[in-house]
């Protein structure tokens, strides 16, 4: 995804900085200023996921080889590319073949990127892929192998989106949420308002949580109403449990869209239960869906769920309670 975003701005930045002369000076400063933050975000997403390919394809540890032989290659790559248009240069005279050759050469430059960036078959589970995989193993009982996710695959995707194989988003859903979020979606601020015990209410809720999920490393709570699922992890929660997290909170959200996901379903002791429903089914074939994923090649130990810096949480509850 942010390879070819980096492509897209790199030659909006372009298109942008050829504009410019047939502007006058203010709209041109304007002009030339946005040139310079597209080329800024161009720099930041392609060093990004410069870094994360690399380490996919240094298989062996040879990374620094790997980047070095890169290098090597932009360079030659650089240097082909002047000559080439050095010559064309010269037969480009007139501002409608000059943009002809512009619009053309840019269209093929992302058209040969997308390429590239649809070849690439990650062995990662992103939330992507981790919606694919997951939904299609509890639907059709069915591992699709990392080739088969990169064709279903889209290159931009909604941050967080929830969908069911290839349908339309379910629901959105929030891995690392801190506590607070959680608190705010058990207990609303319009229901403090109007009952004094809601608090009270809110704290018993939260404690059914803790006692639900103390065998995991995580608490999930779909908020129907709003459609949106909160993850929060406990205190060195593992790749492997957060994938968990994540297909307990799809599958959920699942069956409450099937189920039809209307007000009147979002009770709250429905809402536990089918929690609970769904956390038992998912935990009696959790083992064997891992096993069949490594089996596929996927690597579950790399966690690609959370994309940016989450909460962690530290429990210490009575067994007795």
């Amino acid at each position: 995804m942010y390879r070819l975003a980096a492509d897209v701005f790199n030659d909006a930045a372009m298109l942008l900085d050829c504009l410019s002369p047939a502007l006058p000076r203010g709209p041109r400063v304007l002009l030339l200023s946005s040139s310079s933050m597209l080329r800024a975000l161009c720099g930041v997403a392609a060093g990004s996921s410069k870094a994360s390919l690399s380490a996919h394809f240094a298989k062996w540890g040879n990374l620094g080889e790997l980047n070095a032989k890169d290098s090597s290659q932009e360079t030659v790559i650089s240097l082909m590319g002047m000559l080439a248009g050095s010559v064309v240069v010269s037969y480009v005279s007139s501002p409608i073949t000059t943009w002809t050759c512009l619009i053309l050469l840019l269209s093929i430059h992302l058209a040969m990127n997308r390429a590239a960036v649809r070849a690439v078959m990650l062995h990662s589970l992103n939330r992507q892929r981790a919606n694919l995989v997951i939904s299609t193993y509890l639907d059709r009982n069915k591992v699709l192998t990392p080739k088969e996710v990169s064709v279903q695959e889209w290159i931009f995707e909604w941050n967080g989106v929830l969908r069911w194989r290839s349908s339309s988003p379910l629901a959105a859903a929030r891995i690392g949420s801190s506590l607070q979020d959680l608190l705010a979606s058990l207990g609303p601020a319009r229901e403090r308002s109007q009952r004094t015990g809601s608090i009270r209410d809110t704290e018993a809720r939260l404690m059914g949580l803790i006692r639900l999920y103390r065998q995991e490393e995580f608490l999930v709570w779909y908020d129907a109403p709003q459609r949106l699922g909160h993850i929060i992890l406990k205190e060195g929660a593992a790749a492997e449990s957060q994938l968990k997290a994540w297909a307990l909170v799809l599958w959920i959200a699942h069956r409450r869209h099937a189920a039809g996901g209307d007000a009147t379903s979002a009770v709250f002791e429905s809402s536990v239960e089918l929690h609970r429903r769904t956390l038992q089914e998912l935990s009696l074939q959790w083992s064997n869906c891992t096993t069949r994923l490594r089996k596929a090649g996927w690597d579950l130990d790399n966690g690609s769920l959370e994309t940016r810096s989450g909460s962690r949480i530290r429990l210490n509850v009575n067994n007795d309670s």
